[in-house]
């Protein structure tokens, strides 16, 4: 199916991870213009002339404002928000978790997230448009052992991905997460080297969703937790 994003303004944060580059590239072909945001970017990482990278804490709520109303300003709008950026730590049960550990989840995965949609849903509101797409976890619903900080945080992200959805679901404002299972990145292969990579999820095939989402036929969901498990159940 052929997306036509033509014309319109793309927010990506974690843009150049292993599966924010996918999706900055699927964006891009589909027609789209990308702001790509990271912590740490270069001007070099461009992908083509559509395409404006830019580096950002996301954690920190006031640089989220200014960034964002810099960027509506700029672009006289915003479209959409695929907003990838996450991290990972694991390792602990909860009664060993330490606190640096429970609360860098909960930055990187749940407020930085909080910043964001709060600082973009305005505009997006004012316009009467706006596709949130936001990439949870499948441990956000299927919790394991050693990893409940990163699976509390996923779980909370989703949550808030769907009181978006429900609170400007009357503005043409549609709000979904995507729930992989361990994904075939440079990083997992490395913290994982004798892990079946085939079973993995593939980057491209989660961006080629965030487009779908994106377009016109994601017009018709809102509110969804859509598992993209791989061949690993």
């Amino acid at each position: 199916m052929s997306v036509n994003l033509k014309g319109q303004i793309a927010l990506i944060t974690g843009a150049n991870g292993g599966l924010g580059t996918e999706v900055s590239r699927s964006l891009l072909a589909a027609g789209a213009t990308v702001v790509g945001i990271a912590r740490s970017i270069a001007a070099g990482e461009a992908h083509d002339s559509q395409f404006y990278p830019v580096s950002a804490d996301l954690s920190n709520p006031e640089e989220v404002r200014a960034l964002v109303a810099r960027l509506a300003a700029r672009f006289q709008k915003i479209d959409i928000l695929a907003h990838v950026m996450g991290g990972f730590a694991g390792g602990s049960s909860v009664a060993e978790t330490d606190d640096a550990t429970w609360q860098k989840m909960m930055d990187i995965n749940l407020h930085a997230a909080f910043y964001v949609f709060r600082a973009v849903v305005p505009y997006m509101r004012e316009a009467g448009y706006g596709r949130i797409i936001a990439i949870a976890s499948r441990q956000a619903v299927q919790p394991a052992a050693g990893v409940g900080a990163y699976s509390a945080s996923k779980a909370a992200l989703v949550s808030l991905v769907q009181t978006v959805a429900i609170e400007n679901n009357d503005k043409n404002i549609r709000a979904n997460a995507i729930l992989p299972g361990t994904m075939n990145t440079a990083a997992n292969r490395a913290a994982m080297p004798k892990a079946n990579f085939e079973k993995w999820v593939q980057p491209a095939h989660v961006a080629k969703l965030v487009v779908m989402l994106a377009g016109e036929a994601g017009g018709e969901i809102n509110g969804a937790a859509i598992p993209v498990y791989g061949d690993g159940i």
